[in-house]
This record gives structure tokens, sequence and C-alpha cells, in this order.
């Protein structure tokens, strides 16, 4: 057994290697290999940390929420295991153990932070029997994939159920992820106890709006985006439960948020350097798993005034004197809210779609047909839409139902042909948008044509 152990740990590294010298990340197919090999990896890896281990799970929210607790994990003098790339099937977390043990098969880390995709959740989470587990939300997101939502969830909530005591840190403004509190482990609720934006009208893609329990229709007090926001049901009384942790006031700023956070009985000010709401979530999950693990409110505070975002989460860089802006979109919640993002400015700018169909994306691509482009597009300040990858036609036809002029709408399936498109446009920033096989490369070609701003504002997205 030690010896089929090590031909898999040995062989991985050599992929991993290979892979990048072939320009790649390394960050899944050296894992497939190891898994391959070995399939008891990860359980294996998982038994020498005796359960020190995080896993954030939910439609959006969790590269950035795991990439903050790493960094705070780090900040604290912790070693840790992190598939920051966002990496979260089986494979890519079995390439994140891979990058921490060494030739001899010697793990070196304290902590294993792991973000786990929701349909990987129930096939990898019995392995990992972690200490934590996160839950930031369930939209609607790869049909073809995950199957309808509320199977997702069921899938998750049996999946809890079968774990020993497991601390959960759950989004009460959700009420999908409100069910989960049924599995009898102990929870931290987290949420955002004002109305920030919107108000209490209805939300233009709201993927729970019956309740859960009984089948009525929830009533809102407000609405933050999609479903999340303060509910009720009129019929079984099931409701926005008690949040131990809470944002009591949100300010969205130039270039940051600044917000109020409880945090059990104490309050601490936070400033973050984003835009876009919906990072408060992120932090308000870091700030429960916190208060579970009794981490110093203070240390977070401060460390996520200091975050940097990973890849795609509207990263900016600089074209020719002008800001460029690349966000990952993969699901009609996430699409609107980087809608909304784009008409907060109402300076001119050019706009670059790439939407593809690769396993990894979703097959089917009818999602784009419930982005709210009709009502969140800021048509007057966009000067041209440049829409790009393997379905471009399909992007450019939902533009043009949405009111989108013929003469504004320009269709390069190539990317490298669309990135450039886009940069050559006249507006005063250019905003990229792509689903997921096609961020790494759109990514690669602005580092060709410009430059990154490491120490510029971040506006993270919802993946």
């Amino acid at each position: 057994m030690q010896i089929r152990k090590l031909f898999a740990l040995w062989t991985g590294k050599i992929t991993a290697r290979l892979s990048r010298l072939a320009g790649g990340k390394g960050s899944s197919l050296p894992g497939k290999v190891v898994l391959r090999l070995f399939p008891q990896a990860l359980e294996t890896w998982a038994q020498r940390l005796n359960s020190r281990i995080i896993v954030v799970t939910g439609t959006n929210g969790k590269t950035t929420t795991n990439n903050m607790l790493a960094s705070i994990f780090s900040s604290l003098g912790y070693w840790v295991v992190t598939n920051w790339e966002g990496a979260n099937l089986a494979s890519g977390l079995t390439s994140a153990f891979l990058r921490s043990t060494s030739w001899k098969g010697d793990l070196s880390c304290d902590w294993a932070l792991l973000e786990v995709d929701e349909a990987a959740f129930p096939k990898v989470i019995a392995s990992l029997r972690p200490a934590v587990v996160v839950v930031t939300n369930f939209f609607r997101d790869q049909l073809d994939r995950y199957g309808e939502l509320d199977r997702t969830v069921s899938l998750v909530k049996e999946a809890l159920l079968k774990l020993p005591p497991t601390k959960l840190v759950l989004n009460a403004d959700d009420p999908l992820v409100v069910k989960l509190a049924d599995t009898s482990h102990p929870v931290i609720f987290y949420g955002i106890g004002v109305p920030v934006r919107a108000g209490k009208e209805e939300e233009p893609c709201r993927e729970a709006r019956f309740c859960p329990y009984c089948g009525r229709e929830l009533q809102y007090q407000y609405y933050h985006y999609s479903q999340l926001g303060a509910y009720r049901c009129p019929g079984c009384g099931f409701a926005r439960p008690t949040t131990q942790v809470e944002a009591l006031a949100v300010k969205i700023l130039d270039g940051h948020i600044s917000c109020r956070v409880r945090v059990g009985d104490r309050v601490v000010d936070c400033e973050l350097p984003t835009l876009g709401f919906y990072n408060v979530y992120n932090a308000l999950a870091v700030f429960g798993v916190g208060m579970w693990l009794g981490l110093p409110t203070e240390v977070i505070a401060r460390e996520l005034g200091h975050y940097v975002p990973a890849t795609g989460r509207l990263q900016r860089f600089v074209h020719r004197g002008r800001p460029v802006y690349l966000n990952l979109v993969k699901n009609p919640a996430g699409f609107n809210e980087s809608l909304r993002l784009l008409s907060m400015s109402s300076e001119t700018k050019d706009v670059f779609i790439a939407l593809n169909d690769n396993e990894a994306d979703g097959r089917d691509v009818s999602w784009i047909w419930d982005v709210d482009f009709e009502n969140l597009l800021p048509q007057g300040s966009v000067l041209s839409f440049v829409c790009s990858g393997k379905r471009a036609a399909d992007m450019a036809l939902r533009l043009r139902y949405a009111g989108v002029p013929l003469r504004k709408i320009e269709v390069l399936p190539r990317l490298e042909d669309g990135v450039r498109a886009a940069l050559a446009g006249q507006g005063k920033s250019v905003y990229f948008m792509a689903t997921y096989t096609a961020l790494w490369p759109v990514e690669k070609l602005l580092r060709r044509y410009g430059k990154e701003e490491r120490d510029a504002d971040r506006l993270p997205s919802l993946s």
C-alpha cells in the first residue's frame, strides 16, 4: 500500500510540473492522476489533519470567502492548504493537498481551507470530515450538471446528515440555506440586517419564492438580491432566523465598502476594499468561522481590509491609461450583480462578454435569458458590446432581444480577436465578463496587452 501511495504521489507531482511547463495551472489534472492511482488519497490526507479542515460550499461566493479565510489564517501564522484558484471538484482538492506534500509523503500544513463545488459536496465531504462547513447561498447554476435547485439543496442536506457533529456557518438571508439547519449540527447564522439598496421591490431573479416547508409564497420585508433578504412564511411561520453575526450598517463608498458588524455581543467596524455589497456576505461568513474557532475579531476585520481577490474577481488592469476590469460570470444572479456594477458609473465604457459551453461552464447556456439585461444594463453609457467565445452568437442574440442596437454589437468568437477589439474601444473603461473556461485565457491576454494593478481597488465577483 505504501508503494502505491508514493507512486501516485510522485506521478501526480510530475504531472503538475509538466502541466505548468506546458502553460497550464496544474490545479486539476495532477489530482485526477493521483485519484486514479490511489482513490483514498483525500481521505488519507484528511485523517492526518484530524478534522482541521474548513469547507466552503454554495453557488456564489465560495472562492472569495475561502481565500479571505486563507489570508487571515496565514496572517495568524498557520500553514494552510487551499485551492485558491477555484478548482473545487475532487481533483482540484487533491491537487491542493499535493502541492503541500513532500516527495516523501509528508504533509506540511496546519489547516486545510477548501472550497467545494455544491454538486461535488456529497461525494467528497465524508472523506474530508471537516470541523466547519460554510454554506453561502443556493442559486440556479448549470442545470445540465446540477439538475433542479431543490435537488442540489437536498443532496447537500443528506450529506450533512451523515457527518459526525460539525459546526455550520449558514447564510440566514437565504431560505434555501436555512433549511440545512434541520441537520441537528450546531449553527452560526450570518446575514445583513438592514436594507442596503433596493428596498422592498421584487428582484428579477428570485430562486426561492416559496416556503421550503409548506409551499406558501414567502413574504419579504426587503430584498438584497435574488431571494436573499428578510423573509417570512404566512403559512407555517418559517422566517429568517436570529443571527449571531450580522451587518448592522453598510455604506457603499467610492471604491470600498464600510460596514459595522456584530459578532456575538461585540461590534466591530470593517472596511472592505471592494465594491458590490454582496461581498459583505463573504466577510460575514469569515466572521462566523472566526466565532466558532475563537479567532480574534479585530484581526479578522483588519485583514479583510487588506484582502486581494483572486483571478477574475474583477481584477483591475490598465491599458493605455484606462482601467480594465475582469469578472467571472456563471449564473443569472451573479451576472445581474455584475450589471449593477456597470450601472454605478455614468462614464462611457466598452463591454466584452465571453460565453463558453464547455463541461466546466455547463453545456446549457439558456440561463443567459434569465439575466435581467433589459432593466440592469446601462445602455446609454456602453459604447460597444463585444461577444466572444464558443457561444458568442447566442450572447449577441440575447443582447439584441434586450434592445441593444445592432450597431453596438460585434461578434468575434476567437477570444484574442474579441479582447483586442474591446481594448480598441473608445470608452473611458473596459469591462470583461467571462464564463469559467474563458476566464483564464482572457486573463492571460489582458496580462499580455495591459498591466495588472495589484494595489488598485478590487471588485470581487460572486463566485
